[in-house]
């Protein structure tokens, strides 16, 4: 379910200072925020699915969204988490294209929706702006043919162990050193591209080889060095 949110002011966003938008001059800010609409999605609930047309892009202001393609038989294969200031859905509407993606919301979320227009008003006017979201796309790009390169030449053991390392890196520890973003092993799996019993066991692995901890899905990190050097990330 998704409920209309209070607007979050663009000027008062930490994302603005953090993201492309850094780029944007106080009128432009203002132009956005003036256009934008905000919503809370509830867990579980689909922004957008794979091969449909959206007329606009979305900005994370708070929460968790998954996007992933689906595969043979509705296999997801995941594409990335986008968290707080990540931007996602912008590539298929300056390519004119369908969605190439489909996204999903794990954590609650808050977030705000920018049309087409705008963004295309923003890059004609701004080419600093402009700049920085091709940057963007490359670094997506980029770490689109890592993943290429880690599933051809990486074992599933090595793969595992980086996607913990990078899960800590993107979302951080709490307080006791536990992942901040919960993950079944289903998820876990499908981010790495490889089977459910393969993460169960190589989790039950890495627990016995005191590297990590488990607690239902959460996941304490104890031994990140290892990890790393399990990961070949060194």
């Amino acid at each position: 379910m998704k409920r209309a949110q209070e607007e979050p002011l663009c000027h008062h966003c930490a994302n603005v200072v953090s993201t492309i938008f850094t780029k944007l001059t106080p009128d432009e800010i203002e132009y956005i925020n003036d256009r934008k609409r905000c919503t809370r999605y509830e867990k579980g609930l689909i922004m957008y699915e794979e091969g449909g047309r959206t007329n606009g892009f979305y900005c994370v202001c708070s929460g968790i969204v998954k996007v992933y393609k689906t595969g043979v038989e509705g296999k997801e294969q995941i594409i990335r988490f986008a968290k707080k200031g990540d931007i996602i859905g912008y590539r298929s509407i300056i390519s004119g294209e369908p969605a190439c993606t489909s996204a999903k919301v794990l954590e609650e979320a808050v977030i705000c929706f920018i049309y087409t227009p705008d963004l295309y008003y923003l890059l004609k006017k701004n080419s600093e702006f402009g700049i920085e979201l091709l940057q963007l796309a490359c670094t997506e790009l980029g770490e689109a043919n890592n993943y290429i390169t880690d599933i051809a030449q990486k074992s599933v053991r090595e793969r595992l162990a980086e996607v913990l390392v990078s899960l800590k890196q993107n979302f951080g520890l709490d307080d006791d050193d536990i992942l901040q973003i919960y993950l079944t092993r289903e998820e876990l799996a499908n981010l790495i591209g490889t089977a459910t019993e393969s993460v169960i066991r190589l989790l039950s692995e890495f627990k016995h080889d005191k590297l990590i901890e488990l607690q239902g899905r959460k996941i304490r990190i104890v031994d990140e060095k290892r990890l790393t050097r399990i990961a070949n990330m060194m």
